[in-house]
Protein backbone atom coordinates (compact mmCIF):
# COMPACT_ATOMS: atom_id res chain seq x y z
CA UNK A 1 0.00 0.00 0.00
CA UNK A 2 1.50 3.44 -0.78
CA UNK A 3 2.30 5.44 2.03
CA UNK A 4 0.81 8.78 2.80
CA UNK A 5 2.11 12.05 1.99
CA UNK A 6 3.94 13.77 4.72
CA UNK A 7 3.15 17.55 3.89
CA UNK A 8 6.41 19.47 4.48
CA UNK A 9 4.61 21.99 7.02
CA UNK A 10 4.18 18.56 9.34
CA UNK A 11 7.58 17.66 8.88
CA UNK A 12 9.07 20.99 9.83
CA UNK A 13 6.31 20.99 12.97
CA UNK A 14 7.78 17.42 13.92
CA UNK A 15 11.69 18.75 13.63
CA UNK A 16 10.74 21.74 15.44
CA UNK A 17 9.09 19.68 18.05
CA UNK A 18 11.95 17.13 18.42
CA UNK A 19 14.09 19.64 18.94
CA UNK A 20 12.63 21.52 21.56
CA UNK A 21 11.65 17.79 23.68
CA UNK A 22 14.88 16.68 22.87
CA UNK A 23 16.78 19.59 24.44
CA UNK A 24 13.65 20.18 27.33
CA UNK A 25 14.26 16.38 28.34
CA UNK A 26 18.18 17.51 28.80
CA UNK A 27 17.32 19.98 30.99
CA UNK A 28 15.27 18.17 32.87
CA UNK A 29 17.32 15.53 33.24
CA UNK A 30 19.94 17.64 34.23
CA UNK A 31 17.52 19.56 36.67
CA UNK A 32 16.75 16.44 38.35
CA UNK A 33 19.78 14.70 38.64
CA UNK A 34 21.16 17.77 40.27
CA UNK A 35 18.10 17.69 42.59
CA UNK A 36 18.15 14.00 43.36
CA UNK A 37 22.14 14.25 44.57
CA UNK A 38 21.18 17.31 46.39
CA UNK A 39 18.38 15.42 48.47
CA UNK A 40 20.62 12.70 49.11
CA UNK A 41 23.42 14.60 50.50
CA UNK A 42 21.46 15.85 53.00
CA UNK A 43 17.70 13.31 53.51
CA UNK A 44 17.96 9.82 54.26
CA UNK A 45 17.21 7.89 51.21
CA UNK A 46 13.63 6.71 52.49
CA UNK A 47 12.72 10.17 52.34
CA UNK A 48 14.36 11.11 49.48
CA UNK A 49 13.46 8.49 47.19
CA UNK A 50 9.16 9.49 47.55
CA UNK A 51 10.16 13.08 46.79
CA UNK A 52 12.85 12.32 43.85
CA UNK A 53 9.55 10.00 42.57
CA UNK A 54 6.76 12.66 42.78
CA UNK A 55 9.42 14.76 41.00
CA UNK A 56 9.88 12.86 38.52
CA UNK A 57 6.41 12.53 37.45
CA UNK A 58 5.83 16.38 37.43
CA UNK A 59 9.13 16.64 35.36
CA UNK A 60 7.53 14.17 32.98
CA UNK A 61 4.40 16.23 33.01
CA UNK A 62 5.90 19.27 31.97
CA UNK A 63 7.89 17.85 29.61
CA UNK A 64 4.41 16.58 27.75
CA UNK A 65 2.67 19.73 28.23
CA UNK A 66 5.87 21.41 26.73
CA UNK A 67 6.04 19.05 24.09
CA UNK A 68 2.31 19.68 22.79
CA UNK A 69 3.17 23.04 22.86
CA UNK A 70 6.05 23.22 20.68
CA UNK A 71 3.86 20.93 18.37
CA UNK A 72 1.00 24.12 18.26
CA UNK A 73 3.53 26.74 18.19
CA UNK A 74 5.49 25.08 15.54
CA UNK A 75 2.85 23.89 13.66
CA UNK A 76 2.01 28.20 13.37
CA UNK A 77 5.60 29.06 12.75
CA UNK A 78 5.71 26.61 10.03
CA UNK A 79 2.73 27.66 8.11
CA UNK A 80 3.95 31.18 8.53
CA UNK A 81 7.54 30.28 6.96
CA UNK A 82 5.89 28.34 4.10
CA UNK A 83 3.57 31.17 2.99
CA UNK A 84 5.84 32.62 0.49
CA UNK A 85 5.99 29.21 -0.58
CA UNK A 86 2.46 28.85 -1.69
CA UNK A 87 2.40 31.84 -3.29
CA UNK A 88 4.99 30.63 -5.96
CA UNK A 89 3.37 27.18 -6.10
CA UNK A 90 -0.20 29.31 -6.80
CA UNK A 91 1.57 31.91 -9.28
CA UNK A 92 3.10 28.86 -10.99
CA UNK A 93 -0.45 27.16 -11.35
CA UNK A 94 -1.62 30.49 -12.66
CA UNK A 95 1.01 31.05 -15.45
CA UNK A 96 0.65 29.99 -18.79
CA UNK A 97 1.33 30.70 -22.29
CA UNK A 98 -1.35 33.64 -21.84
CA UNK A 99 -1.07 34.90 -18.74
CA UNK A 100 3.07 35.35 -18.57
CA UNK A 101 2.43 38.82 -16.47
CA UNK A 102 2.21 37.21 -13.43
CA UNK A 103 4.69 38.07 -11.02
CA UNK A 104 5.52 37.11 -7.04
CA UNK A 105 7.00 40.96 -6.20
CA UNK A 106 7.04 39.12 -2.61
CA UNK A 107 8.55 41.74 -0.15
CA UNK A 108 9.76 41.06 3.36
CA UNK A 109 13.25 39.99 4.95
CA UNK A 110 16.38 39.46 2.07
CA UNK A 111 16.50 35.90 2.85
CA UNK A 112 16.17 32.44 1.00
CA UNK A 113 12.52 32.96 0.48
CA UNK A 114 12.68 36.27 -0.99
CA UNK A 115 15.75 34.90 -3.22
CA UNK A 116 13.69 31.78 -4.67
CA UNK A 117 10.69 34.43 -5.67
CA UNK A 118 12.78 36.80 -7.09
CA UNK A 119 14.61 34.13 -9.03
CA UNK A 120 10.83 32.81 -10.17
CA UNK A 121 9.97 36.32 -11.10
CA UNK A 122 13.48 36.52 -13.28
CA UNK A 123 12.68 32.83 -14.69
CA UNK A 124 9.34 34.73 -15.68
CA UNK A 125 10.55 37.41 -17.76
CA UNK A 126 13.01 35.19 -19.58
CA UNK A 127 10.25 32.91 -20.74
CA UNK A 128 7.88 35.56 -21.57
CA UNK A 129 10.75 36.96 -23.59
CA UNK A 130 11.55 33.66 -24.98
CA UNK A 131 7.63 33.94 -25.96
CA UNK A 132 7.30 37.04 -27.56
CA UNK A 133 10.35 36.50 -29.63
CA UNK A 134 8.97 33.33 -30.92
CA UNK A 135 5.75 34.73 -31.64
CA UNK A 136 7.53 37.45 -33.55
CA UNK A 137 9.94 35.26 -35.39
CA UNK A 138 6.93 33.14 -36.50
CA UNK A 139 4.87 36.09 -37.97
CA UNK A 140 7.68 37.83 -39.66
CA UNK A 141 8.34 33.94 -41.01
CA UNK A 142 4.89 33.61 -41.85
CA UNK A 143 4.91 37.05 -43.66
CA UNK A 144 8.22 36.61 -45.52
CA UNK A 145 6.91 33.32 -46.68
CA UNK A 146 3.48 34.05 -48.10
CA UNK A 147 5.28 37.28 -49.62
CA UNK A 148 7.01 35.34 -52.65
CA UNK A 149 3.74 32.88 -52.67
CA UNK A 150 1.54 36.07 -53.31
CA UNK A 151 3.62 37.01 -55.90
CA UNK A 152 4.02 33.41 -57.98
CA UNK A 153 0.12 32.79 -57.82
CA UNK A 154 -0.56 36.69 -59.08
CA UNK A 155 1.53 35.84 -62.00
CA UNK A 156 0.14 32.75 -62.53
CA UNK A 157 -3.06 33.79 -62.29
CA UNK A 158 -2.85 36.92 -64.35
CA UNK A 159 -1.26 35.17 -67.15
CA UNK A 160 -3.43 32.18 -67.39
CA UNK A 161 -6.53 34.37 -67.51
CA UNK A 162 -5.37 36.22 -70.71
CA UNK A 163 -6.14 33.96 -73.38
CA UNK A 164 -4.18 35.66 -75.47
CA UNK A 165 -0.86 35.52 -74.43
CA UNK A 166 1.90 34.92 -76.39
CA UNK A 167 5.16 32.03 -75.56
CA UNK A 168 6.65 35.16 -74.10
CA UNK A 169 4.67 36.78 -71.48
CA UNK A 170 4.62 32.49 -70.71
CA UNK A 171 8.12 32.52 -70.47
CA UNK A 172 8.59 36.02 -68.86
CA UNK A 173 5.59 34.61 -66.46
CA UNK A 174 7.78 30.88 -65.75
CA UNK A 175 10.92 33.03 -65.32
CA UNK A 176 9.15 35.56 -62.48
CA UNK A 177 7.76 32.28 -61.09
CA UNK A 178 11.56 30.78 -60.84
CA UNK A 179 13.12 33.74 -59.67
CA UNK A 180 10.44 33.75 -56.76
CA UNK A 181 11.00 29.67 -56.20
CA UNK A 182 14.46 30.23 -55.39
CA UNK A 183 13.90 32.90 -53.15
CA UNK A 184 11.37 30.55 -51.08
CA UNK A 185 14.21 28.11 -51.79
CA UNK A 186 16.93 30.35 -50.11
CA UNK A 187 14.15 31.36 -47.40
CA UNK A 188 14.04 27.50 -45.99
CA UNK A 189 17.34 27.13 -46.47
CA UNK A 190 18.30 29.99 -44.29
CA UNK A 191 15.34 28.87 -41.45
CA UNK A 192 16.52 25.37 -41.49
CA UNK A 193 20.51 26.64 -40.45
CA UNK A 194 19.21 28.46 -38.10
CA UNK A 195 17.12 25.71 -36.36
CA UNK A 196 20.14 23.46 -36.87
CA UNK A 197 22.36 25.97 -35.30
CA UNK A 198 20.01 26.07 -32.07
CA UNK A 199 20.23 22.53 -31.63
CA UNK A 200 23.93 22.83 -31.43
CA UNK A 201 27.13 21.29 -33.32
CA UNK A 202 26.99 17.26 -33.83
CA UNK A 203 29.83 17.08 -36.14
CA UNK A 204 34.16 18.95 -35.57
CA UNK A 205 36.39 19.33 -37.98
CA UNK A 206 39.27 21.50 -38.20
CA UNK A 207 37.98 24.18 -40.55
CA UNK A 208 40.59 26.68 -42.37
CA UNK A 209 38.87 29.86 -42.15
CA UNK A 210 41.08 32.10 -44.58
CA UNK A 211 40.07 29.31 -47.49
CA UNK A 212 36.25 29.65 -46.37
CA UNK A 213 36.96 33.43 -46.54
CA UNK A 214 37.97 33.10 -50.21
CA UNK A 215 35.59 30.48 -51.45
CA UNK A 216 32.91 32.95 -49.84
CA UNK A 217 34.17 36.32 -51.59
CA UNK A 218 34.28 33.69 -54.87
CA UNK A 219 30.78 32.92 -54.24
CA UNK A 220 29.34 36.52 -53.85
CA UNK A 221 26.78 38.30 -55.69
CA UNK A 222 28.94 39.45 -58.36
CA UNK A 223 28.65 43.39 -58.93
CA UNK A 224 31.25 45.47 -60.65
CA UNK A 225 31.31 48.64 -58.58
CA UNK A 226 32.00 46.92 -56.06
CA UNK A 227 35.39 46.04 -54.70
CA UNK A 228 36.25 42.85 -52.36
CA UNK A 229 39.65 41.83 -50.92
CA UNK A 230 40.32 39.34 -48.77
CA UNK A 231 43.99 39.88 -46.14
CA UNK A 232 44.78 37.21 -44.06
CA UNK A 233 46.61 38.68 -40.67
CA UNK A 234 48.12 35.60 -40.03
CA UNK A 235 49.45 32.69 -41.70
CA UNK A 236 46.76 30.27 -40.22
CA UNK A 237 43.48 30.79 -38.93
CA UNK A 238 41.69 27.53 -37.95
CA UNK A 239 38.52 27.05 -36.31
CA UNK A 240 37.35 23.99 -34.74
CA UNK A 241 33.72 23.18 -35.87
CA UNK A 242 31.48 21.91 -38.19
CA UNK A 243 32.77 23.39 -41.48
CA UNK A 244 29.16 23.31 -43.42
CA UNK A 245 27.93 25.53 -41.00
CA UNK A 246 30.79 27.49 -40.39
CA UNK A 247 31.16 28.44 -44.04
CA UNK A 248 27.85 29.29 -44.26
CA UNK A 249 28.46 32.18 -41.72
CA UNK A 250 31.37 33.31 -43.73
CA UNK A 251 28.82 33.32 -46.95
CA UNK A 252 26.79 35.43 -44.87
CA UNK A 253 28.68 38.09 -43.75
CA UNK A 254 30.41 38.49 -47.46
CA UNK A 255 26.44 38.32 -49.08
CA UNK A 256 25.23 40.78 -46.57
CA UNK A 257 28.50 43.28 -47.05
CA UNK A 258 27.80 42.97 -50.69
CA UNK A 259 24.12 43.20 -50.93
CA UNK A 260 23.92 46.12 -48.38
CA UNK A 261 25.98 48.62 -50.34
CA UNK A 262 26.92 51.37 -52.61
CA UNK A 263 27.76 51.66 -56.01
CA UNK A 264 31.80 52.58 -55.76
CA UNK A 265 31.75 50.28 -52.51
CA UNK A 266 33.99 47.87 -50.94
CA UNK A 267 34.42 44.82 -48.70
CA UNK A 268 37.50 43.78 -46.94
CA UNK A 269 37.67 40.71 -45.39
CA UNK A 270 40.34 39.80 -42.63
CA UNK A 271 41.14 36.51 -40.78
CA UNK A 272 43.49 35.83 -38.01
CA UNK A 273 44.31 33.66 -35.09
CA UNK A 274 45.42 34.45 -32.06
CA UNK A 275 45.91 33.06 -28.17
CA UNK A 276 44.10 33.52 -25.02
CA UNK A 277 44.00 31.81 -21.55
CA UNK A 278 45.69 28.91 -22.98
CA UNK A 279 44.01 28.34 -26.29
CA UNK A 280 43.63 29.00 -30.29
CA UNK A 281 41.26 31.54 -31.15
CA UNK A 282 40.34 31.99 -35.08
CA UNK A 283 38.52 35.62 -36.24
CA UNK A 284 36.97 36.24 -39.02
CA UNK A 285 36.34 40.38 -40.10
CA UNK A 286 33.96 41.61 -42.66
CA UNK A 287 34.17 45.23 -42.86
CA UNK A 288 31.82 47.18 -46.03
CA UNK A 289 30.58 50.53 -46.88
CA UNK A 290 27.33 51.20 -47.31
CA UNK A 291 24.63 53.16 -45.32
CA UNK A 292 24.67 54.82 -41.93
CA UNK A 293 23.26 52.05 -39.50
CA UNK A 294 22.58 53.86 -36.11
CA UNK A 295 24.58 52.65 -33.22
CA UNK A 296 21.43 52.12 -30.84
CA UNK A 297 20.09 49.30 -33.46
CA UNK A 298 22.91 47.21 -33.84
CA UNK A 299 21.64 44.78 -31.51
CA UNK A 300 18.01 44.42 -33.66
CA UNK A 301 20.07 44.16 -37.16
CA UNK A 302 20.86 40.43 -35.89
CA UNK A 303 16.78 39.70 -35.63
CA UNK A 304 15.24 37.92 -37.79
CA UNK A 305 13.71 39.02 -40.67
CA UNK A 306 15.34 42.74 -39.23
CA UNK A 307 16.20 45.02 -42.35
CA UNK A 308 15.92 48.58 -40.71
CA UNK A 309 14.71 49.71 -43.69
CA UNK A 310 17.95 49.37 -45.90
CA UNK A 311 17.36 48.04 -49.40
CA UNK A 312 18.64 44.78 -50.85
CA UNK A 313 17.76 41.51 -51.88
CA UNK A 314 17.44 38.42 -49.13
CA UNK A 315 15.58 36.88 -46.66
CA UNK A 316 16.82 39.00 -43.97
CA UNK A 317 18.36 35.84 -42.09
CA UNK A 318 21.74 36.55 -42.74
CA UNK A 319 23.49 38.24 -39.32
CA UNK A 320 20.87 35.87 -37.65
CA UNK A 321 22.20 32.37 -38.95
CA UNK A 322 26.20 33.89 -37.89
CA UNK A 323 25.57 34.91 -34.37
CA UNK A 324 23.32 31.29 -33.93
CA UNK A 325 25.71 29.03 -35.59
CA UNK A 326 28.95 31.06 -33.28
CA UNK A 327 26.89 30.45 -30.06
CA UNK A 328 26.39 26.74 -31.14
CA UNK A 329 30.51 26.80 -31.32
CA UNK A 330 31.03 28.32 -28.23
CA UNK A 331 32.67 31.96 -30.27
CA UNK A 332 31.18 35.35 -29.68
CA UNK A 333 29.73 37.87 -32.62
CA UNK A 334 30.91 41.41 -32.54
CA UNK A 335 29.10 43.75 -34.75
CA UNK A 336 29.76 47.69 -34.81
CA UNK A 337 28.11 50.60 -37.35
CA UNK A 338 30.98 53.08 -38.20
CA UNK A 339 30.36 56.67 -38.10
CA UNK A 340 31.55 56.44 -42.20
CA UNK A 341 28.56 54.05 -42.69
CA UNK A 342 28.78 50.40 -43.44
CA UNK A 343 29.46 47.65 -40.71
CA UNK A 344 32.08 46.29 -38.97
CA UNK A 345 31.30 42.27 -37.64
CA UNK A 346 33.93 39.95 -36.19
CA UNK A 347 33.48 36.62 -35.30
CA UNK A 348 35.70 34.80 -32.66
CA UNK A 349 36.19 30.58 -33.20
CA UNK A 350 37.81 28.05 -30.84
CA UNK A 351 40.87 26.76 -32.67
CA UNK A 352 41.71 23.15 -32.38
CA UNK A 353 42.77 21.65 -29.17
CA UNK A 354 46.54 21.34 -29.00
Amino acid sequence: MRRPRLTLRARLTALYASLFAASTLVVLAVAYGLLGGHLHRTLPDDLADPILDRVAVQLALVLVGTTLLAIALGWIAARRALRPIGRVTATARRVSDERLDERLGLDGPDDEVRELADTFDAMLDRIAAGMQAQRRFVQNASHELRTPLTAIRTEVDVTLSDPDATTAELRAMGERVLAGTDELDDLLEGLLVLARSRRGVDRHEDVDLLRTAREAVAAAPSCPTLKLSVHPRTSSARAWGDGTMLGRVALNLVDNAVRYNEDGGWVRVETAEREQDGRRWATLRVQNSGPRVPPEDVDRIVEPFERLGRHGTGSGLGLSIVRAVVDAHGGSTRIDAPEAGGLDVTVSLPGPAR
